[in-house]
């Protein structure tokens, strides 16, 4: 072989090692720059997902801990079995849930055996026309809550439950609603058409998020998702 052509293969080589170097550079970069994109997407998501929230804003009575920020509102019962279920007043599915298990959980609490919660959510306020229902009727739930009524007007609210892509009750039924149930102070019609509790409902809408939780009816037994959110499941999740 002539010196000319090991010259030739020699020079190849140095040029194939520095285009490999560049592409190891160029991957490096690429994987670098996607890293960041991918922590700065995380940041500002998470940003924008909090800024949902005021940094501050108005609770009703007792709000607990379960599930993060003072999402959730202890219903009844004082047993040592935590149930708590995420709802939509708008969702149908969660008006099934609540009329069939309604029974065994009015047993379990009477049995000493659980301690319900509920987190009401704002989730189908798109699937109102105009939208906001959701918010509104959790809303209202909250203001119950202040009076010590949350499971009657909750369950009131079900069974009066509108049909998606309607307008929903009205502030004024949302009202009249609570009144069987004893509701008939000037301070929950002034909760009401407030929207006293808007950004708490924001901030129940927000830890659901957090807690990888987008539909409803969702049901927790000692921070254990249910599969099936059934009455025979519950029972069986409980001890």
């Amino acid at each position: 072989m002539s010196k000319r052509t090991r010259q030739k293969q020699a020079n190849r080589m140095v040029r194939q090692q520095l285009a490999a170097e560049r592409r190891r550079t160029r991957t490096i970069w690429v994987s670098v720059i996607g890293i960041v994109v991918l922590i700065v997407a995380g940041v500002v998501g998470w940003g924008l997902l909090r800024s949902q929230t005021p940094a501050s804003f108005a609770s009703p009575a007792g709000t607990t801990n379960d599930g993060g920020d003072n999402s959730g509102l202890a219903v009844a019962g004082s047993g040592p079995d935590t149930v708590e279920v995420y709802l939509d007043f708008l969702c149908p599915a969660c008006r099934n849930f609540e009329s069939t298990t309604t029974p065994a959980i009015n047993q379990m609490i009477a049995d000493n055996k659980i301690r319900l919660v509920w987190h009401p959510l704002g989730f189908l306020d798109s699937q109102s026309n105009p939208s906001g229902y959701s918010t509104r009727a959790a809303n209202a739930a909250a203001c119950a809550a202040d009076a010590g009524k949350l499971k009657q007007y909750g369950e009131t609210l079900f069974a009066n439950q509108p049909a998606e892509g309607s307008a929903g009750l009205s502030d004024d039924q949302l009202i009249d609603l609570g009144g069987p149930v004893g509701l008939n102070a000037p301070s929950f019609a002034a909760c009401v058409r407030d929207m006293k509790y808007k950004d708490w409902v924001s901030n129940v809408n927000n830890t659901a998020a957090q807690r990888g939780l987008f539909q409803t009816p969702t049901v927790y037994v000692n921070g254990k998702e249910l599969e099936q959110p059934t009455a025979a499941s519950l029972s069986a999740a409980v001890g």
